[in-house]
């Protein structure tokens, strides 16, 4: 018998090692897979270009769409990166919030169709390290959560797309 235990013990040790391996390597693919649903969920990667100026890339999210932590007069807020908005949008609550002034009234067209909104001024956005004064904004009621970051702010940066990623330039080197 002792015979028979001895030959069984070294297929026990090989297969409690292959056993440890596969929950590491479990841990491992989760831990990655969570990195990488939380990169696609807002996550930005900032720098330089080979040029020195500032950059920002913004993931694709599983929807298509690029959003992005960022903020508005030093309150943080989520964007939805949107080229066909002419302005940067905010709900009606963010600007409350914020303590926004409510301008002038105006009607916008929206996907859902005409909306009432306002016209108001922003005196900074930033996306990283990305950052303007005095940017252009309507304040508009039916907006979600998320705030639209448009052309008001956009067109002051170079945008291309690269693979699942948007990446928006400085147009100045930086100091």
């Amino acid at each position: 018998m002792d015979n028979g235990e001895s030959a069984q013990r070294p297929h026990w040790k090989t297969g409690r090692v292959f056993a440890w391996l596969a929950v590491f390597g479990l841990m491992i693919g989760l831990t990655a897979f969570y990195h990488a649903l939380m990169q696609r969920g807002g996550g930005i990667i900032q720098g330089q270009d080979e040029n020195g100026r500032l950059m920002v890339a913004l993931p694709r999210d599983r929807s298509g769409h690029y959003l992005a932590e960022g903020g508005i007069n030093g309150k943080a807020v989520r964007f939805l990166v949107d080229t066909g908005a002419t302005d940067v949008a905010i709900s009606e609550k963010t600007a409350r919030e914020i303590g926004l002034q409510f301008g002038p009234q105006i009607t916008v067209m929206t996907a859902a169709g005409p909306a009432v909104g306002w016209r108001t001024r922003l005196e900074q956005v930033s996306l990283g390290p990305l950052s303007l004064q005095n940017v252009r904004a309507i304040i508009t009621p039916g907006l979600g959560r998320e705030a639209l970051l448009g052309m008001s702010f956009l067109q002051y940066f170079n945008l291309r797309q690269e693979h699942d990623q948007l990446v928006l330039v400085s147009r100045n080197h930086t100091e």
